[in-house]
């Protein structure tokens, strides 16, 4: 799941921790596709990262697996035949909200 926050240009991902998994990153065309750590609070890994307005792909890394984004059904097709997670973030200064669209 994603949200933009109040801080201008960031979106907060997070993800409901799921049994067993120790660790959560998320990588997508706004981090190089490098992984980015995310913190686990109660019960939910989540992350808050700068973004710029637009589409972007992303992916969260459970444990070393990719997986695309459960609470969230917009994808688009990659290179690796699968698909990544999809969301558009809205100019500066738009507030928009999830769940939803963005």
């Amino acid at each position: 799941m994603f949200q933009k926050v109040r801080k201008s240009g960031t979106v907060r991902f997070s993800l409901r921790a799921v049994a067993g998994v120790r660790k959560a990153c998320l990588a997508g065309d706004f981090t190089g596709w490098q992984p980015v750590a995310m913190r686990k609070r109660n019960a939910v890994f989540s992350i808050t990262l700068p973004v710029q307005p637009g589409r972007h792909e992303y992916k969260f890394i459970l444990d070393g697996r990719w997986q695309t984004d459960p609470d969230h059904s917009r994808w688009a097709a990659n290179a690796y035949g699968t698909v990544n997670s999809v969301i558009t973030a809205p100019p500066k200064g738009r507030r928009s909200s999830y769940p939803g669209k963005m």
